[in-house]
């Protein structure tokens, strides 16, 4: 008899220990990107988007020619870009709500849907075409243009754009890569076109929902937004006494282990 409760304590003890170590587990979640990757296969990628302009956009314009005095009339006050003031409004022009920008002696020019070097080229036609200056270079910049990153990355906030074009990859790199808690299979991709809102869900663990995503190539003021897992969830949650927090079951097996222990006796 002694020896069967013996038996029965062992057995039990392990049970008990068992249940508390699985409770402790986390979840398995994805957090390797592109895990369908083949080796030696080539993936077919989207035609490269590049930042057109949109109302609201800011850019730095600066012409130059040999003849510095007759261009200045064009550059504002960031002509010498190593001593320009970023927070300046006067240091650039903004895209109105028509889509142009108005600049001196050349007027109004619409630049909506324009990249960066389209701009410049048509900038450049015009005061070619208007004779105004003989040998003009024109250097367009984005001025402040970003997207924003919330959740589980590393450098949540503004990020500034900086190139012609940004991937979802990129501009998550950009913000210090996801945290081992954060969701690769389910990113939020919040996009504003025309007043209107549009969500997009990526997958980044698999190729085809990444490249083949509309928002693999990113635009200004897009918003990135990456869950937390459910480990992280459930941390974060005031109640404690849940099923799935390893709190509740070591507290359950103990009660557990008590009673069964007294019944024996």
């Amino acid at each position: 008899m002694i020896q069967l409760k013996k038996f029965f304590i062992y057995h039990v003890f392990v049970l008990v220990t068992c249940v508390f170590i699985l409770s402790g587990c986390a979840t398995p979640t994805k957090v390797v990107y592109l895990q369908d990757v083949q080796p030696n296969v080539t993936v077919a990628l989207q035609e490269a988007k590049e930042i057109t302009l949109k109302p609201g956009d800011r850019l730095r314009i600066v012409v130059y020619s040999r003849d510095r005095e007759l261009v200045q009339m064009f550059n504002l006050n960031n002509f010498n870009m190593s001593t320009v003031d970023h927070n300046n409004q006067n240091s650039y022009y903004t895209v109105n709500k028509d889509g142009k920008i108005d600049m001196p002696v050349l007027g109004l020019i619409s630049v909506e849907g324009l990249t960066r070097l389209e701009v410049a080229d048509l900038i450049k036609f015009r005061l070619l075409s208007g004779k105004l200056v003989r040998d003009p270079t024109v250097t367009v910049e984005y001025a402040g243009i970003s997207y924003f990153v919330m959740g589980e990355v590393g450098n949540p906030g503004r990020q500034l754009i900086d190139r012609d074009q940004i991937t979802l990859l990129e501009a998550l790199s950009q913000a210090g890569d996801l945290t081992i808690q954060g969701r690769r299979d389910n990113i939020l991709v919040l996009r504003t076109e025309d007043g209107k809102q549009t969500p997009y869900r990526v997958d980044i663990t698999q190729t085809e929902s990444l490249y083949g995503s509309p928002v693999y190539y990113l635009q200004q003021n897009d918003l990135i937004y990456v869950e937390p897992n459910e480990m992280r969830a459930n941390q974060s949650r005031l109640n404690a006494n849940t099923l799935r927090t390893p709190s509740f079951w070591f507290s359950t097996s103990s009660f557990l282990l008590s009673i069964i222990l007294l019944f024996i006796k």
